[in-house]
């Protein structure tokens, strides 16, 4: 006899796990590492990145 292996459905929350956070607004923001901080016209622009879904932002002080 053969190993019978069963198939079964994720379940919805196993499949939206974190992702309905990112979509309500709640990312899980992080700076880029590769180039912390960029001076762009006298001011300091730092690029975050959200862990969960990839989104990436700006935030100049």
């Amino acid at each position: 006899m053969s190993n019978i292996v069963q198939f079964k459905r994720p379940k919805a929350a196993d499949r939206h796990k974190g992702n309905t956070l990112c979509r309500r607004g709640f990312h899980k923001w992080e700076p880029v590492k590769g180039t912390p901080f960029d001076v762009d016209s006298g001011r300091l622009v730092t690029r975050y990145r959200c862990v969960r879904c990839g989104a990436t932002r700006t935030e100049a002080r």
